[in-house]
Formats: C-alpha cells, sequence, structure tokens
C-alpha cells in the first residue's frame, strides 16, 4: 500500500499524471472517497494525461458514464453515485471494458460486479490536506506500484 500527502489540487494532478504512465488495457481503478475529496479532480488530469488531443472530461455524475478514446485503449469513467442496484452497472455497458480501462467512483455501488483484480484509490480529507491511499488487488497491480514509490 502507498500513500500520499497532496497538499493541494496541483499535487493530486501529479499523482495523476504518474499514475496514467503505469496503466494498460484491461486495468480496473476504483476511486473511493467522500463528497468533495477530490475523485473527480483525479480523474480529470487522469484521463487529460492519457487522451493526446485536448478534450473536456465532464464529470459523469447525470450521465453516470463518459467514454474516451485514449490511442492506445479506450477509457470508461463511470460514476456510480446514483445506482440503486448493483445489477444496473450493466445497462451501462460494464461488460464491454475489459478491452479499456475503467475509471470507477464510488466503486462500493457495483456490489460484487467490482472486479477483484483492482488498484484501489482512497482519498480522504485531513484538515487543509488530502490523503491519498493506493492499494493493489493482484501481483501485477503490486509489481507497477513499486515504481511509483513516493
Amino acid at each position: 500500500m502507498l500513500r500520499f500527502e497532496l497538499k493541494d489540487l496541483a499535487a493530486t494532478e501529479a499523482l495523476a499524471k504518474r499514475l496514467s504512465k503505469s496503466v494498460r488495457a484491461g486495468d480496473v481503478i476504483a476511486l473511493h472517497g467522500g463528497l468533495g475529496a477530490g475523485k473527480t479532480t483525479f480523474a480529470r488530469a487522469f484521463i487529460s494525461a492519457l487522451i493526446v488531443e485536448t478534450t473536456d472530461v465532464p464529470s459523469p455524475t447525470y450521465t453516470l458514464v463518459q467514454s474516451y478514446d485514449a490511442p492506445e485503449f479506450p477509457i470508461f469513467h463511470f460514476d456510480l453515485y446514483r445506482l440503486e442496484s448493483p445489477d444496473e452497472v450493466y445497462e451501462l455497458g460494464w461488460d464491454e471494458t475489459q478491452s479499456g480501462l475503467a475509471l470507477i467512483e464510488w466503486p462500493d455501488k457495483a456490489g460484487p460486479h467490482l472486479p477483484t483484480w483492482r488498484l484501489d484509490l482512497k482519498i480522504e480529507i485531513a484538515g487543509e490536506i488530502r490523503i491519498a491511499t493506493l492499494e493493489p488487488h493482484g501481483e501485477d497491480w503490486q509489481t507497477r506500484l513499486d515504481e511509483l514509490e513516493p
């Protein structure tokens, strides 16, 4: 498990850009944290780092999923906050994401459908700063995170 102190918006964006260099098709990153913790800020910077041309990265709060064509694989950005049942993920194209990367806000709403091979990123507000914790699930994630040591 890795822990980062995010002193400001720039630090959150820098972590997102660093992590974006370690991902590949088939990855799942679950973004945990309360309202206003910085999940969407992280996601925007992460997606922007993977897309060559400048693009708007809106929050999928109301659409529930946004997809992006990155040069190497598609990116699916889910916001599951409004789901009432875990099975609703299949109405969002959940099973079409294996060839791309899934970035999931409010992943607990996916219930048993959340893959066990994933990276959990937890962002917590601690006074004036945020604490980001990266917890790998799967040996491959651990190997890649070893290169990210703070």
